[in-house]
């Protein structure tokens, strides 16, 4: 595994684009980052040991990556992620079935989330979405630090560790819109009745 700064985002570009798993300093933990093809989607399962029927997660960079990405974009979707994007809050849409099979999971729906970090963002504006789980042994605990990543995997690791110092952030709230009214699936960064109060149109709650 080879640690790099946060100004050496060429090598983990690189280490991307050739299909390998590169870890990642986000808003919340460090996570795991793939491009979405199917053998760096394995990748990620194999390493993590995470069970298949756990979907992944997606990145985006902006709003027109995620309403690309979806199968359907409601207006809770929309209202939701141009209010808190980028932010803590990670919306549950339908998906199409070449993602929903890609991701893993029940493949019908997928979780989209715009972080507030800038090496994140420019990955996905360089790469496009990535799928990013948490750097970490399926239960065990998340990575914090980079020297965690390195700990929790060794040789069995990504190929690339970015560091961007301490991340300790409170993770995300999960959003389901596939239903009416929108479902809290977890409490997380963006507190529950904010969202209620976007969603009846009284942000000012």
């Amino acid at each position: 595994m080879r640690v790099i700064g946060e100004g050496d985002l060429a090598l983990a570009i690189s280490a991307l684009e050739a299909g390998d798993v590169v870890a990642v300093p986000t808003d919340t933990v460090y996570g795991l980052a793939v491009l979405l093809s199917l053998a760096g989607v394995e990748s990620v399962y194999a390493m993590k040991g995470r069970p298949a029927d756990l979907a992944l997660p997606v990145i985006v960079g902006s709003i027109e990556q995620a309403t690309d990405l979806a199968a359907a974009w409601p207006p809770s979707a929309d209202a939701l992620a141009r209010r808190f994007w980028p932010g803590a809050l990670t919306l549950v849409v339908a998906a199409p079935p070449a993602l929903g099979a890609l991701v893993g999971g029940p493949g019908d729906s997928v979780g989209l989330r715009w972080p507030r970090h800038g090496v994140l963002n420019e990955l996905c504006a360089a790469l496009g979405p990535l799928a990013v789980t948490s750097a970490n042994r399926h239960g065990a605990p998340p990575a914090i630090e980079v020297a965690d990543v390195v700990r929790s995997f060794g040789s069995d690791g990504p190929a690339v560790a970015v560091d961007g110092g301490r991340c300790d952030g409170v993770p995300s709230t999960v959003a389901d819109c596939t239903a009416e009214p929108v479902r809290r699936l977890r409490n997380g960064g963006v507190p529950w009745g904010a969202i209620e109060a976007e969603l009846s149109g009284d942000s000012r709650l």
